[in-house]
C-alpha cells in the first residue's frame, strides 16, 4: 500500500466510475500501479470504502428499473455500438493493457478480440430470452415461462485479463437487463474505466455500469450488500472459495472460477514439431499468467519424453524476452515484483524437491529495463507429490511428468485438485475420443493447446476450479443472469365456484 505522503504529485490517479462519471477516491488508502517493463510506478489507485461501494450499488439500483424495462432489442443496440467502439479503439486499449499488465501488445489485441466475441454473442441475446408457451394445458388455461433479470449484479475480476474477463460478464448481464458493478484488479485498473467510458459513449444509461477500484474491503462490501443479487468471480481457488461461501451465505447467486493446473498429454504418435510449438505458446505466452496456460506436459513413455524435452529446451532458452511494446518480444515481464518473487520461489522449491532443471529462467535480465522479468523454466522428471506439480504457479514454468501409458495419464489428471482445462496431442482419433470422454475436466482440447470455448459455448472448470452451478458466458451466462418465471393464465367468461382442493388441470 502506498502512503499518501509518499505519492509524487505528478502521478495520475485511476478513478472509480459511479453514475456515469469518474469519481476520485475519497479514502486515504491507495495502491501502486506499475509499468512491469520498467518497474516504475505509473499511477495510484484508490481503495474504495464501504460508502463508495454502496454509492456504486445505489447508482446501479436506481438505473435498474429503466434499463430492465427497456425492450431487449434496444439494449442490444447499445451493445452493438459498444462493439464498434471497441474495434475502433482497439490499439489504444491493447496498449493500455500491455502497459499495466506487461503482456505483449499483440497478446493484448488477442485478449480484446476474445472479449469482443462475448459482446457479439450478447448482441443476440434477445433471441435467447424467449420462454416457452403451452396452449390449453387445462380447460381454457395456458402456461408460459419468461426469463427476467436479477437486478444489480457484480463482477470481481483478475489482473491477467483486464478487458476479456470483465467482458465475459457484463455484456451478458447488461443484455439480459441487469445493471452492473465491476471490481477489477487493483494491479491494472485503467482498462476498466476506459470500458466504462466507451459504454457511456455507446448510449448506456448512467448508473447501469459502475467501476469500484479496491482491495478485499471492496470485495467484502459487495458480498455483504443486500442490493447485490449475484456475483461473478475469476481468480485463485482460495479467493473463489471465499467468494462463494460468503456470497451464498448472504443470499446471492455466485459463480466463482478458481485456479488451474492444465495438463497437455503428449501421445507417442503425436507430431512433436506441432507439440513443441503449441507448448511454447501455451506455457509461455503472457508469461504463463493465464488460467488456461499449459503448465504440465504429460509425456506417455520415456521415449516421447526424451524427444520432447530435447526439442523444448533450446526453444525455451531462445525465447525473446523484452518490453511489452516491442514487436520482437515473445514474452514480457510478470505483473509485479511480488509476483516475480513468488514464481522464483516456486523454481527454488522445484530444485530443492529434486526435479531436473533443464532450463532455468532465474538469471534472465533485459538490457535497458529494470522490470519484473523472468525467463522460461523447464523441469523434467517431476513427481505428482512435488509442490511445483500440485500448486498453481501462474508464471513461465513448464513441468514434464512421465507416465507409462494413457490410462496413467488420465488417472493423473483426474486425481488433481484442479480441473480447469486439458489437452491431448495425437494422430489417433479413437485415442482422442476416448480421452475426451474419460477425462474429468471442464474444457478439453484435441490438438488444441488452449481450449477456451467460443462465446456461444461456456467457460468453466470442475472440482476446485469452479464454485457454483454455472459456467461463465454463453447460455450458461444467460441462465446465471436471469431467473425463470412461470405463468399459468385463464380468462374465464363467467365466475367460478371456490375450489378447496389442490387445483388439477382438466
Amino acid at each position: 500500500m502506498l502512503n499518501p505522503t509518499e505519492i509524487p504529485s505528478s502521478l495520475q490517479t485511476v478513478p472509480h466510475w459511479i453514475g456515469g462519471r469518474a469519481a476520485p477516491g475519497r479514502e486515504a488508502r491507495a495502491g501502486n500501479v506499475f509499468n512491469p517493463t520498467t518497474g516504475s510506478i505509473t499511477a495510484r489507485v484508490p481503495f474504495a470504502s464501504d460508502e463508495e461501494v454502496s454509492a456504486a450499488v445505489s447508482s446501479a439500483r436506481e438505473a435498474y428499473r429503466g434499463w430492465a424495462a427497456m425492450p431487449a432489442p434496444r439494449r442490444a443496440r447499445v451493445l452493438f455500438r459498444f462493439k464498434e467502439l471497441l474495434e475502433k479503439n482497439a490499439e489504444e486499449i491493447a496498449r493500455l493493457i500491455a502497459r499495466e499488465h506487461g503482456k505483449t501488445v499483440s497478446d493484448a489485441h488477442g485478449e480484446l478480440a476474445r472479449g469482443i466475441e462475448v459482446v457479439e454473442f450478447a448482441c443476440g441475446i434477445p433471441h435467447l430470452l424467449k420462454g416457452e408457451f403451452s396452449e390449453n394445458v387445462g380447460g381454457g388455461v395456458d402456461a408460459y415461462s419468461v426469463r427476467q433479470p436479477l437486478g444489480v449484479v457484480a463482477g470481481i475480476t483478475p489482473f491477467n485479463f483486464p478487458a476479456m474477463v470483465p467482458m465475459w460478464m457484463f455484456p451478458i448481464a447488461l443484455a439480459t437487463g441487469n445493471t452492473f458493478v465491476l471490481k477489477p484488479s487493483e494491479r491494472d485498473p485503467s482498462t476498466s474505466v476506459r470500458l466504462a467510458q466507451l459504454l457511456q459513449e455507446a448510449g448506456l444509461p448512467d448508473g447501469a455500469f459502475n467501476v469500484i477500484q479496491g482491495d478485499k474491503q471492496a470485495v467484502d462490501a459487495l458480498l455483504h450488500h443486500p442490493d447485490v443479487a449475484a456475483v461473478s468471480f475469476v481468480g485463485s481457488t482460495p479467493v473463489a472459495r471465499h467468494i462463494y461461501l460468503e456470497g451464498t451465505a448472504h443470499g446471492k447467486r455466485v459463480q466463482a472460477l478458481g485456479g488451474a493446473k492444465n495438463h497437455m498429454v503428449v501421445m507417442p504418435d503425436a507430431d512433436l514439431e506441432q507439440v513443441t510449438e503449441a507448448l511454447l505458446g501455451a506455457a509461455f505466452g503472457s508469461a504463463g499468467e493465464r488460467c488456461m496456460a499449459i503448465s504440465v506436459a504429460v509425456a506417455v513413455g520415456d521415449d516421447i519424453a526424451d524427444r520432447l524435452v530435447s526439442r523444448l529446451a533450446p526453444r525455451i532458452k531462445a525465447l525473446r524476452i523484452g518490453a511489452s511494446d516491442d514487436a520482437a518480444t515473445e514474452m514480457g515481464p510478470l505483473v509485479t515484483r511480488e509476483h516475480l518473487d513468488r514464481v522464483r520461489g516456486y523454481i527454488d522449491t522445484g530444485v530443492t524437491e529434486g526435479a531436473q532443471v533443464l532450463v532455468d529462467g532465474r538469471g534472465v535480465s533485459v538490457p535497458g529495463h529494470a522490470g519484473f522479468f523472468l525467463g522460461g523454466t523447464l523441469f523434467d522428471r517431476v513427481r505428482p507429490d512435488m509442490r511445483i506439480y500440485r500448486e498453481e504457479i501462474f508464471g513461465p514454468v513448464l513441468v514434464v511428468v512421465r507416465v507409462p501409458n494413457t490410462d496413467a495419464a488420465v488417472r493423473l489428471i483426474n486425481s488433481h485438485a484442479y480441473a480447469n482445462g486439458t489437452a491431448v496431442f495425437t494422430r489417433n482419433g479413437d485415442a482422442a475420443r476416448s480421452f475426451a470422454s474419460a477425462i474429468e475436466v471442464g474444457m478439453v482440447g484435441v490438438n488444441v493447446p488452449i481450449p477456451v470455448p467460443m462465446a456461444f459455448y461456456s467457460f468453466g472448470g470442475w472440482r476446485s476450479s469452479l464454485f457454483g452451478d454455472h459456467h461463465i458466458y454463453g447460455m450458461e451466462g444467460v441462465r446465471f443472469y436471469t431467473r425463470l418465471k412461470c405463468v399459468t393464465q385463464r380468462w374465464p367468461t363467467a365466475s367460478r365456484d371456490a375450489e378447496f382442493t389442490m387445483p388439477v388441470m382438466k
